[in-house]
């Protein structure tokens, strides 16, 4: 095993040389040995969610810091399919590089700049889409993404090839009729068909979001944020009556719950 002061000093060969000791079969790390593509997936995405969130609160210098875990991550599986003789870490640097030059002819070629950023998002699509060339509007999307995201791609990639609602108002028709569905399976008491219109429904409100203009993730994300902080609040609320809401009555929770909003929308800030 290389020891540490004869590791590189610096940069991307320092990290990419204390992955090759981790992994090393005679003196490496026996976690970091015993790991494979799927072991490791989860802290892939993990780590993908770990810079939003740095992002989300603004915490810029924490971002430098999520930002090295998520490219260990990338220097991670490189080096496993290194090790299996399938691709190293420059194979994947070198095959996004060409990539940004192949969708970007206007920038590394002699093809016109678009007129804005929407024109250049449709031609950013459109070689997307002559990539997947044979596998149908709707591959290439993918199983890992959260549901609520996937669902969104889903409808945005069938609505570039004509299949959408013309408004909002025909996706909030649909989200009626999947409402009704919904309750007539609950009605029904069977489990499989109330999931089944259950999905549905969540399905037709992420495409009510596209609609919108709105980005269903970060919008669930927002009221997750806004239900957290209020019900913080109430635990504070009740916890100065010396209850909390395991100990308080339905009529004193719901009367905590409006005092909380009222006094949310009394300073907003």
């Amino acid at each position: 095993m290389t020891p540490p002061d004869d590791l590189p000093a610096a940069g991307l060969p320092r990290l990419l040389a204390v992955m090759a000791c981790l992994r090393d079969p005679a003196g490496g790390c026996p976690w970091d040995r015993a790991q494979d593509f799927a072991s490791i997936a989860p802290y892939t995405i993990e780590e993908a969610y770990e810079v939003a969130d740095a992002i989300a609160r603004g915490d810029l210098a924490g971002l430098r810091e999520e930002l090295g875990d998520l490219l260990l991550q990338v220097v991670y599986h490189a080096r496993m399919a290194e090790e299996a003789g399938l691709f190293d870490f420059a194979a994947v640097a070198r095959g996004a590089a060409d990539k940004m030059v192949a969708r970007h002819p206007h920038v590394f070629g002699a093809t016109p700049p678009p007129a804005d950023a929407a024109a250049q998002t449709a031609l950013w699509e459109a070689r997307k889409a002559a990539e997947r060339a044979g596998g149908g509007a709707l591959a290439g999307v993918a199983l890992a993404l959260p549901a609520l995201a996937r669902a969104a791609k889903l409808q945005a990639r069938a609505a570039r090839v004509g299949f959408d609602w013309p408004d909002a108002a025909g996706v909030a028709s649909k989200l009626a009729e999947e409402a009704a569905e919904l309750a007539r399976a609950r009605a029904g008491k069977d489990r499989a068909e109330v999931a089944e219109e259950y999905g549905d429904l969540l399905f037709a409100m992420t495409n009510l979001g596209r609609h919108l203009d709105l980005d269903p993730e970060a919008a669930l994300r927002a009221a997750g944020a806004k239900f957290e902080r209020r019900f913080a609040a109430l635990e504070a609320r009740l916890a100065r009556r010396g209850r909390g809401p395991g100990a308080s009555g339905a009529d004193e929770i719901e009367a905590a719950w409006e005092a909380v909003k009222a006094a949310e929308r009394a300073d907003p800030a």
